[in-house]
């Protein structure tokens, strides 16, 4: 009797396998990606297995060797993660002009986060007007008038990769304010909070500042707390480029952790950073600060790059009172030998009350000109500072102001003011995620007719080929969970950053034994190396590292959209 159950049960169990096989054998996907170490997002370790792919959608994780697809990608010894989310990207611009956004894309970055301090929307017509004077090498025109409109407008014109962002503190600002150093009044700080109430029901992720920059310098702490109180109730979140990353680093931080508190918002530090080498040290006690908030329940994080030098404009170097009412105003004042005087020694003279990136560079030698408008000054694209000075035989201070005012423009430029060590003690952090903050671009025309910053090309690449694997300062999985699942739930972005049955699928194939940056100082228009195929919302838009020309890329929404 024993005998016959025993038989029964495996006869059965043979069955049941039998009719498992059957049903994995009938099974069919559009996409299998076949044979890799899936690493899901989570940070647990990489396993081998197989992702089915149907429509949009991760179908099933697994063994699914007798599984039929349209299309398999052999993955066999390569790293299968989420795709990577740029949690500040600054190709607002260059994805109008070059839908493919090759720069990232061949570096695994699916989704892009836009909105440091200034956004694509809300404008007025003024504003709109100003952008187009504005324009420099990317010349497009501009059809919306919203944050959300414009986001609509980028999938309508294609793009590859997902799209969301914040909302610009300083477009609310100039949209009721202007560009004039002025305190909000009651009824202003009431249309600034219905702006923020508007665009976080179509779908903003929240409120971002860059308050370093005119005019957002002139905002007070209690403005940003109202516009922040509006975004909270639509579960948004808080981003800045503080108020100083230099000599007030620690006053900044302890203003971000209050406008958390006050505004009962999450709150980000954009590119965490200690700028100037006399602030280095300032480094370990913002860790302290940030994970004290922490503890006490504040939901702190922060997002850098990898690299030593930042990028922002010659304009950083001057006074902020010099940019009151705008660039108009400045190229005024520029012009006018008394407040030539006044700029220049304000440029030379060390100060805690605003951020001088040209101190804290250090040196003319130190800061790096790589944008201009005019054709004429091209030609000092790549030189530094100091080189410009000498050929002109003028003062690093003088050839500032002569630059921005004969280009009429910000002019483009590298600082260098980063510590290394201070990079590998941030990147060991795990509320830290990664953002480019740059354009994605492509070494052709239009981009190539002026330099860059190399993360623009190279960030996500140098974190897991330098820092990963080089120099192991933190473990792949780690590092593919800081640039997905992470910044996808700060964001409380829907069903992105894990591999995951039901979620999105946004896929990267990577080899974790060849991806690294490319892209120099010297020469920063290269692609970075490694990335094998790439996916994006089911779409292959990478084959074999090359672009397929897919542009399956969509707005994301934050979570209090109203739908």
């Amino acid at each position: 009797m024993k005998l016959r159950t025993l038989t029964a049960l495996i006869l059965m169990l043979i069955l049941s396998l039998a009719a498992l096989a059957q049903r994995r054998a009938d099974q069919s996907f559009d996409i299998i990606i076949r044979g890799g170490t899936l690493y899901d997002g989570t940070g647990r370790p990489g396993v081998r297995a197989d992702l089915g792919i149907r429509g949009d959608r991760i179908e099933s994780v697994g063994n699914l060797s007798p599984a039929k697809a349209a299309t398999i990608i052999d993955a066999k010894g390569l790293a299968v993660a989420p795709g990577f989310i740029n949690m500040l990207s600054w190709s607002v611009d260059s994805i109008i002009i070059d839908g493919r956004s090759q720069g990232e894309i061949r570096q695994g970055v699916t989704t892009q986060i836009f909105g440091e301090g200034d956004s694509m929307g809300p404008l007025t017509d003024e504003m709109k007007k100003r952008r187009l004077e504005g324009q420099g090498d990317l010349k497009y025109p501009i059809e919306w008038t919203t944050l959300a409109e414009y986001l609509q407008h980028l999938e309508k014109l294609g793009v590859s990769q997902n799209v969301a962002s914040f909302i610009g503190a300083t477009t609310i600002r100039e949209y009721v304010i202007g560009l004039e150093d002025k305190r909000a009044t009651p009824e202003q700080l009431e249309q600034m909070r219905e702006l923020v109430r508007r665009e976080m029901e179509a779908g903003a992720l929240g409120i971002g500042t860059s308050l370093i920059y005119a005019p957002a310098f002139y905002a007070s702490t209690e403005e940003l707390i109202e516009m922040c109180k509006v975004a909270s109730r639509y579960k948004g979140k808080y981003i800045s480029h503080m108020r100083s990353e230099g000599n007030r680093l620690l006053e900044a931080v302890e203003e971000l952790i209050r406008i958390s508190r006050e505004a009962r918002i999450p709150a980000e530090i954009y590119h965490l950073k200690a700028a100037g080498a006399h602030n280095w040290s300032k480094m370990d006690k913002v860790i302290r600060m940030v994970e004290a908030a922490r503890r006490q329940g504040l939901k702190i994080t922060a997002d850098m790059y990898t690299y030593p030098a930042g990028s922002t404009g010659l304009d950083a170097a001057m006074p902020p009172w010099a940019q009151d009412g705008g660039y108009e105003a400045l190229f005024k004042r520029l012009q006018d030998p008394e407040m030539r005087k006044r700029i220049a020694h304000e440029i030379i003279t060390p100060t805690d009350k605003w951020e001088n990136l040209y101190l804290s560079a250090g040196s003319p030698e130190r800061v790096l000109l790589v944008d201009f408008k005019s054709e004429k000054l091209k030609p000092l694209t790549g030189k530094t500072l100091d080189d410009a000075a000498r050929m002109r035989g003028k003062t690093p201070e003088e050839t500032i102001m002569d630059l921005v005012l004969e280009d009429r423009s910000r002019v483009g430029a590298v600082y260098f003011m980063m510590d290394e060590e201070n990079i590998k003690k941030q990147i060991r952090l795990p509320w830290v995620s990664f953002g480019s903050d740059a354009a994605s671009m492509a070494p052709q025309a239009p981009f190539i007719k002026s330099s860059t910053h190399p993360r623009a090309y190279g960030n996500f690449a140098r974190l897991l080929g330098k820092y990963v694997r080089e120099e192991k300062i933190i473990t792949l999985r780690e590092a593919i969970r800081r640039i997905t699942s992470l910044p996808a739930t700060n964001l409380g972005l829907d069903r992105r950053g894990s591999l995951r049955k039901g979620y999105f699928a946004d896929v990267v194939v990577f080899d974790p034994d060849e991806i690294a940056d490319r892209a120099t100082f010297e020469r920063p228009h290269q692609y970075a190396v490694g990335v094998k195929h790439v996916l994006v919302n089911g779409v292959q838009v990478l084959k074999d590292g090359e672009h397929t020309g897919a542009k399956p890329g969509r707005a994301l929404w934050g979570p209090g959209k109203i739908r």
